[in-house]
């Protein structure tokens, strides 16, 4: 491991201390109970429950990614990757442990800057498996390894994402009614569809030149408590998906474009969106494929921008094929999943459920 010099033997033998200790889940009733009073002792409390808790969790995944098959660790995109989660552990060991508001306002501070560190986490990631894909013959088992654990990497990497950013907007002065954090204890979840299905429909007119319509059946006034960013992102990606295939198969027709559907429906247990389209299906041997992520064939954006290290990831219509199982990912968080069926020859149809009793623990990879 030639680029782990930088890191002195000390603070190496420190993140593996760290990484074997046992990491603690926080459900999202906890989360928006505990965050309602953002009392300082709360505040204190919380910040005190991170400087351990991100410890572990950061130490966990940077021990992972030094130990990938096949080489993936030596990849140079894994290997800056891997710095920023050492860099990320020390700055939270620098801190002094945390004992008056003083403590607590730098220690946001440091954590608010690694949130930031880590925003290209992903596409990098990506670029890293994407130069191993080219340049080794891997056979499915080999994908499937690294598969499950860029499942591990993300998911944990959500929740790290969601306690940073959960304890940093407890600091807002004047939060906005029904807001806790990243939770909105009234969310509606039909204006989320409605504001992501808009934002997905204007790339493809960006992209196309025109976009079937979404409509969305179920009733607008219905809320309930989750993070809004969350549903956001996952109803975007499916939407996304959607309107291509439909645009796709329709471009050369002189037939109307069928429109997508969105069915948000309320259960005692979950709350699922279905999202239905006619544009085309996909063969079921190719279903396992769309939660993999060393599917798509569309290019990576940090490909071409490699030196800028910016990735607008979201303004294509391809992306990189990581919106579905980042997605499921995001559903799983807090207890939720996503289904994709498929009808071949005719379209696709996704079920998003989402766990409406937020007593589910953080899984916890």
């Amino acid at each position: 491991m030639a680029a782990i010099e930088a890191f002195s033997k000390s603070l190496i033998e420190e993140v593996h201390k760290w990484g074997c200790l046992k990491q603690t889940g926080v459900s999202l009733r906890y989360m928006m109970e505990f965050g309602s009073k953002p009392t300082d002792k709360n505040l204190l409390i919380s910040a005190q429950f991170l400087q351990k808790e991100l410890a572990i969790r950061i130490a966990r995944r940077a021990i992972e990614l030094e130990s990938l098959p096949y080489g993936l660790s030596q990849r140079p995109a894994v290997l800056k990757v891997r710095d920023w989660y050492v860099d990320s552990f020390r700055d939270i060991r620098s801190c002094p442990e945390i004992k008056n508001m003083k403590d607590e306002k730098e220690f946001t501070d440091v954590i608010k800057a690694i949130k930031v560190r880590h925003n290209n986490v992903v596409p990098t990631m990506a670029l890293g498996v994407q130069q191993l894909k080219k340049e080794s013959k891997m056979d499915s088992e080999d994908l499937m390894e690294i598969h499950q654990f860029l499942d591990r990497f993300y998911l944990s990497r959500i929740g790290i994402r969601m306690l940073i950013g959960q304890h940093v907007e407890l600091h807002n002065p004047n939060p906005p009614p029904h807001v806790v954090g990243y939770i909105h204890t009234r969310m509606s979840p039909v204006a989320v569809a409605r504001n992501a299905s808009e934002d997905a429909r204007s790339i493809c007119l960006r992209e196309y030149g025109s976009a079937p319509d979404i409509n969305i059946y179920g009733d607008p006034e219905f809320t309930f408590p989750y993070v809004p960013a969350h549903l956001h992102l996952m109803v975007f990606e499916l939407v996304k998906n959607s309107l291509r295939a439909v645009q796709e198969r329709y471009m050369d027709s002189d037939k109307v474009s069928p429109p997508i559907r969105i069915i948000v429906a309320d259960g005692l247990e979950d709350v699922t969106i279905k999202l239905s389209d006619e544009g085309g299906g996909i063969p079921r041997s190719g279903l396992p494929k769309i939660f993999t992520y060393l599917y798509s064939t569309a290019r990576n954006p940090l490909d071409e921008h490699a030196d800028l290290g910016v990735a607008d990831s979201v303004t294509t219509m391809a992306g990189y094929g990581y919106g579905i199982p980042i997605s499921r990912l995001y559903a799983r968080y807090f207890g939720g999943d996503l289904q994709i069926i498929s009808m071949e020859g005719y379209g696709t149809d996704a079920y998003l459920h989402l766990s409406r009793l937020g007593d589910s623990q953080e899984p916890l990879p």
